[in-house]
């Protein structure tokens, strides 16, 4: 019997951090210190970089780093995620941003929030990883595209009163504005990517021969772009754009808790917006905490990861943040810091309270080119780009699906391409499953000996999963019904759903009705149980049951009734 007890439906509220504190000690601190220190300040630049990327403010990127990184860390299931603002949700919020305004962005992100509280509550975690592998990389690939779209305008300098959120806007807009394009801020842009890739991939190579080098490799190559951009700005006077210019500088204080004005009106409207985000928030956290596990050698518990994201989306937009999740490139650099507990990531996020309590003014003359050089690295590494030249290995159904989902994405909206995805997997997965669903005509005579004479017989058995995409099986051997006995073997049938059940029991009908013997055998397990819940079994008592197919051909030929041994 199942467990109907209602507590087994929900998942405990457990944090991580209870067990970690358990045998926790100086050592452990000390290491953790180090870590979040190191992860505090990469996430800095990171956190206004996706930000000013959304059409938001600096500052509600470092908001959403340090209140939804202390949160997903005191209440998360991973020992080491780190949670802020990430890269993805860059397009969505801008799109929401454009089309309804920040007040309602609000609205939509802590509605996400409860969305993915309740996912975790109810022991959806565990789906998350059913999201075929094309759909993830086709919408990541396509967010990466669009967030280096996104950054032509502050990596060339261009001089554009409103971008657009759709792709062909974006397109047209950069096209026409090329002309105004600041080499001061492309050449800041491009040394500061030199720099980012320099410090990336070929500064632990140098490490290995010039052990000084190691020295300079723990400081992350993003911080060390923007600080040298920075110092080239202001020492030269170079005429580009500032956080300061276009903000006015970031408050140095965390902003207070406004409420904003709810009605059912917005939260109809804003209902697909905020599914949308909280689908990939817990897409974008799991898949994290998933990688995670592997460097670590540990596993999480997606659930409570998905309630911590909830009460940490949910908390956040009323403080001036926006949407947030587990970061791979945060969460991987604490790993490689040393990290042992969550208290590593509650440290990040008191880290960059910190600075912004101190260093806020010194971000007035961060220079927006040397961002958009931070955020076009982070497209690039957040790409699955390998996939596309692999294509080739895969089947067309695979193709077809990753290569809609990122057209989808980049041209259309992210929604849209998810939705299109799920639906040609699933189309693709029932066609599949369908196809390894047999019916094969069991090889003996026309006629057997019986103990009335000779009795006209078939007999078929079925293999594979009985659903409603294989249902047309059934309705093959209904239409060529024998004139006395036919025999089913399901033994080689490993699940019945209700439509399969229903055709079964149209099948049981017409053989009544043509005064056909019917027998099954075989049947167990699942298919067992759902005949006899839908009724298979109870209601169309002409219906014999036997373990195998030589005792039902026996029965055919010696006339015996119905047996039960599986019952």
């Amino acid at each position: 019997m199942p467990d109907l007890n209602p507590t087994s439906l929900v998942a405990p509220f457990r944090p991580y951090l209870v067990d970690a504190l358990r045998g926790y000690s100086t050592q452990k601190f000390a290491r953790d210190l180090s870590a979040g220190a190191t992860v505090g300040i990469v996430a800095l630049p990171l956190a206004m970089a996706f930000a000013m990327a959304s059409g938001l403010k600096p500052e509600a990127g470092i908001v959403t780093a340090i209140i939804s990184g202390f949160l997903i860390s005191a209440l998360g299931g991973s020992r080491v995620q780190i949670g802020g603002p990430a890269g993805a949700f860059i397009v969505i919020v801008y799109g929401i941003l454009q089309r309804y305004g920040l007040s309602n962005l609000v609205i939509a992100t802590a509605m996400s929030g409860v969305m993915l509280f309740l996912m975790g509550l109810f022991k959806m975690g565990t789906l998350i990883r059913f999201i075929p592998v094309a759909v993830v990389i086709g919408f990541t690939n396509g967010i990466a595209v669009l967030i280096v779209l996104s950054q032509i305008k502050d990596f060339l300098g261009l001089q554009v009163i409103n971008m657009p959120a759709d792709f062909f806007g974006i397109l047209a807009t950069l096209t026409s504005t090329l002309r105004t394009t600041n080499l001061h801020a492309l050449g800041i842009a491009s040394a500061s990517l030199a720099i980012i890739i320099f410090w990336q991939f070929w500064l632990p190579r140098l490490s290995n021969d010039i052990p000084r080098a190691k020295r300079f490799a723990v400081v992350p190559g993003s911080v060390i772009a923007l600080v040298l951009a920075t110092l080239a700005v202001s020492s030269l006077d170079l005429p580009v754009e500032t956080i300061g210019s276009r903000f006015g500088g970031i408050p140095a204080s965390l902003p207070p808790f406004e409420w904003p004005a709810l009605s059912w009106e917005s939260a109809r409207f804003l209902l697909v917006p905020a599914t949308t985000l909280a689908l990939l928030g817990a897409i974008e956290s799991l898949l994290c905490a998933r990688v995670a596990d592997g460097m670590i050698d540990d596993r999480h518990n997606p659930n409570q990861e998905l309630m911590a994201q909830g009460v940490a989306n949910f908390v956040t937009p009323f403080f001036g943040g926006m949407p947030a999740t587990g970061t791979i490139a945060r969460t991987v650099t604490n790993i490689k810091s040393g990290a042992t507990s969550p208290i590593a990531g509650i440290v990040h996020a008191l880290v960059l309270l910190l600075i912004v309590l101190v260093a806020a003014p010194l971000a007035t003359h961060v220079p927006l080119a040397a961002l958009a050089a931070v955020l076009m690295f982070v497209a690039w590494n957040m790409g699955e780009w390998r996939a596309f030249v692999h294509l080739r290995q895969y089947r067309v159904p695979y193709r077809v699906t990753l290569l809609a989902v990122f057209l989808l994405t980049v041209i259309f909206d992210l929604t849209v391409a998810v939705e299109v995805g799920l639906i040609a997997a699933c189309v693709t997965f029932i066609y599949r499953i369908s196809s390894l669903s047999r019916l094969e005509t069991v090889g003996i005579p026309g006629q057997i000996p019986g103990a009335d004479g000779q009795v006209a017989v078939s007999a078929h058995r079925l293999y594979g999963a009985l659903f409603f995409g294989a249902v047309k099986l059934v309705e093959e051997i209904e239409n060529a019904l024998p004139k006395q006995a036919l025999v089913l073997d399901l033994k080689n049938v490993i699940y019945v759903d209700s439509s399969g059940a229903d055709a079964l029991i149209n099948l049981a009908r017409t053989c009544q009705k043509k005064q056909v013997r019917l027998i099954f055998c075989g049947l167990t397990h699942q298919p067992l149980d759902i005949a006899n819940r839908s009724g298979l079994l109870l209601r169309v008592t002409e219906i014999d049951r036997f373990a195998d197919l030589p005792g039902a051909l026996m029965a055919v030929a010696s006339g015996s009734p119905a047996t039960t041994p599986n019952a």
